[in-house]
């Protein structure tokens, strides 16, 4: 992120909250990147290290931002207080100096620290089980060859019961099960890779899988999307065309989204620019596309779109400031159709991710804007401007609840106070 059963339900779902706040707290600054590299696994153990935990992303955790690689310190805020990242350079004293292969395998195969203390999920271990062992000991070397940093590690400052960690093992033992990946044989060798890549390192289903009562996930709902707890941010689903199902996609608008951070059907912003600057970025050609071979082959739902509610009809005068707005705000940019101009300025029509059930996304899109992040292959991408300092709430309300609609878009009209309740999040 007790043998009663009603202490483990919060501690399990802080556990989540942890994880997926640990690479998802909006409106912070990245995380320090080390030195650029090439597209390349590289031959010996050091350099395929390097690569393996840029698929990893671990900079984003480890690294705060302003601070010296690997050396930890980044707070993770959850509802019950602040988990803070170890350091992992190799200093002896307040890093993994003293760890060996064996025991950097143990934590990323089953979770458990040298000391026999069990890991929280924030550090994705449910994920990076299926890293096979030769890929762990290469990122192990490459650790160990980073400069080592002595910085001491800050306790976590949980509120009881939350800090008791052997409480732990009620979470596991719903949710946990070690294991190696193993390869479809009925699949081809680039899906196989792909697969170990989004399920493993890559540990995509711990955003785009929704998180039950318990803070624990269902394999049968991998990648269905939903709310990223705490965050007030929405990951859609990857199998369903209604949301950012990747059915009507071709492959290379999955890679060049995934690498790039921009394609002709969309662009990232908020927690997934993130991932892409940090670590997608770097992927080489054949890897990228091994992902992309395999999200483009999950099962996509098959879907109609729902008949119209009552309740989707706006007000006429609603309707028109919305509309007002949009031209003097937005059209310029995402034209007076909606169609956009990518895959610099993304199309509104038709765009599923605007007319989505949840309209948390867009709302935070218009009151915080954002940038997708500066990639190798595209590195000066055209920004979204905020816009909470010169629209109130209902003002904000309507031109949202315009793009939802307007051009035949199926999408719900939005409240003001879930746009209020959306503001009040943003710092001081």
């Amino acid at each position: 992120m007790r043998a009663k059963l009603k202490n483990l339900v919060p501690l399990a779902a802080l556990a989540i909250l942890a994880a997926s706040t640990s690479w998802l707290y909006l409106g912070r600054e990245p995380a320090a990147s080390a030195a650029p590299v090439l597209r390349t696994a590289g031959n010996d153990i050091i350099s395929r290290g390097q690569y393996l935990a840029r698929v990893g992303d671990c900079v984003a955790c480890h690294t705060a931002a302003n601070g010296q690689l690997f050396a930890g310190g980044r707070p993770m805020p959850t509802p019950f207080g602040n988990l803070y990242v170890p350091n992992i350079t190799p200093d002896d004293e307040t890093g993994i100096g003293r760890w060996s292969a064996d025991d950097f395998h143990r934590m990323m195969h089953h979770g458990i620290s040298p000391d026999g203390s069990l890991l929280y999920p924030a550090m994705p271990y449910a994920s990076y089980t299926q890293v096979t062992r030769e890929d762990n000991d290469a990122i192990y070397a490459y650790l160990m060859s980073v400069p080592p940093v002595k910085k001491k590690n800050r306790e976590h400052e949980l509120r009881f019961p939350f800090n008791q960690r052997e409480l732990l093992l009620g979470w596991r033992s719903l949710y946990f099960k070690p294991g190696e990946f193993q390869s479809d044989p009925g699949q081809t060798v680039e899906w196989n890779r792909g697969a170990y890549l989004v399920k493993g390192l890559g540990h995509c289903t711990m955003c785009h899988t929704a998180i039950n009562a318990l803070g624990g996930s269902s394999n049968a709902k991998a990648f269905e999307g939903g709310m990223i707890p705490n965050q007030n941010w929405y990951a859609p689903s990857l199998t369903s065309n209604m949301e950012a199902g990747l059915g009507n996609w071709e492959i290379g608008e999955i890679a060049d989204l995934l690498r790039k951070g921009a394609s002709h059907r969309g662009t990232v912003y908020g927690p997934m620019a993130e991932v892409v600057y940090n670590s997608l970025q770097y992927l080489t050609d054949e890897d990228v596309r091994a992902m992309a071979v395999y999200l483009k082959s999950l099962p996509q739902k098959q879907e109609s779109p729902p008949p119209a509610p009552k309740d989707r009809l706006v007000a006429p005068e609603k309707m028109e400031l919305g509309r007002t707005l949009y031209s003097a705000q937005c059209a310029v940019c995402h034209g007076a159709n909606g169609r956009g101009m990518p895959p610099a300025y993304p199309p509104l029509a038709g765009n599923p991710s605007i007319t989505m059930a949840s309209p948390v996304n867009p709302i935070r899109m218009v009151l915080n804007g954002g940038f997708p992040p500066g990639t190798i292959d595209n590195p000066r991408p055209h920004g979204m401007p905020p816009f909470s300092h010169i629209l109130k709430d209902d003002e904000i309300a309507a031109v949202v609840t315009y793009i939802r609609v307007a051009w035949g878009n199926g999408g719900m009209p939005v409240a003001g106070q879930a746009v209020n309740d959306l503001r009040k999040l943003l710092p001081e």
